[in-house]
């Protein structure tokens, strides 16, 4: 089904900070991965070294990404969450070369927010988790930009938007989903969500939620944002984290008390799926009046 590079990914992750009350909201829940961690890193590690190597990833000048974005110009903005806003942009097909719009291929282009409540550390896990991981219910990740302070990330564009926008109508080219579509949708998303969770991969996924699932042309479905993602626990390293990650009305409550995946990983990693489902289902947000 994939391909993954190595048994362990070894990415570099969020460190155990604690947990923070503001964040990032979305209509399906609150974020719970919340304070600006630009701060925390030093600056001595702010450098390509930290990107494991991968030869699949192109790294972008800002200038051509402003350039490919039309700077970055507000009628180009695709959405916008905890880690920034997300442009539409161009590029040659073959060489990923900044063009003009209508020419080429569109890709998203996502700017990190310099006073937003993720940072460096949420970009670089994403390069290093997408720069391995290749399935087809993930989503693609060309390239990335790491220029004075510049982090931007480029990906495939997919069209139809994130699952969420279609569940409560968001936009005006959003139509209803039909049911078979929306099985179509939980299948590829579980089926995404099954290969990071199998033996050969062991990731830890930590935001598994409907705006965080994507959608091509054909309602295939295609997980995004790793920026939280952990590698899984191994051998007597069973332990992962004690600062608990997520968005509020997806993470388990149990998760939510202790803050560790410690003897809680099959309840933990199922709650968010339920509750995507549920969503499918009923088209109930995550976090509604009078619950």
């Amino acid at each position: 089904m994939g391909l993954c590079w190595s048994n362990q990914i070894k990415a570099y992750s969020p460190s155990n900070t604690g947990l923070n009350s503001k964040g990032g909201s979305s209509r399906d829940g609150r974020n719970l991965s919340n304070s600006s961690s630009k701060d925390s890193l030093p600056h001595t590690l702010r450098s390509e070294g930290e990107i494991l190597q991968t030869s699949n990833l192109k790294v972008f000048s800002f200038s051509d990404l402003k350039s490919s974005t039309r700077n970055f110009r507000p009628d180009s903005v695709l959405g916008e969450g905890g880690f920034g806003s997300v442009f539409k942009g161009w590029v040659d097909e073959n060489s990923l070369s900044a063009t003009k719009p209508g020419s080429g291929i569109i890709i998203a282009v996502k700017r990190l927010n310099q006073d937003g409540f993720q940072g460096h550390k949420e970009w670089l896990a994403e390069i290093n988790y997408l720069g391995q991981l290749h399935h087809p219910n993930l989503v693609k990740l060309l390239g990335y930009c790491l220029e004075d302070d510049h982090r931007l990330l480029v990906y495939e564009f997919l069209s139809r938007g994130s699952l969420e926008n279609h569940l409560f109508r968001r936009g005006s080219h959003v139509h209803p989903l039909s049911w078979g579509i929306r099985m179509r949708v939980a299948l590829g998303a579980a089926r995404g969500l099954a290969f990071l969770h199998s033996s050969e991969v062991q990731v830890i996924y930590r935001d598994f939620k409907a705006s965080n699932i994507l959608l091509d042309t054909n309602y295939n479905s295609k997980l995004s944002d790793f920026g939280l993602a952990r590698d899984g626990p191994t051998g007597d390293k069973s332990h992962v984290s004690t600062r608990v990650m997520g968005t509020y009305g997806y993470a388990a409550p149990e998760y939510l008390a202790t803050g560790s995946y410690l003897n809680l990983c099959s309840r933990v990693v199922v709650r968010s799926p339920c509750f995507v489902l549920l969503l499918i289902l009923e088209n109930w947000p995550a976090l509604c009046g009078g619950y």
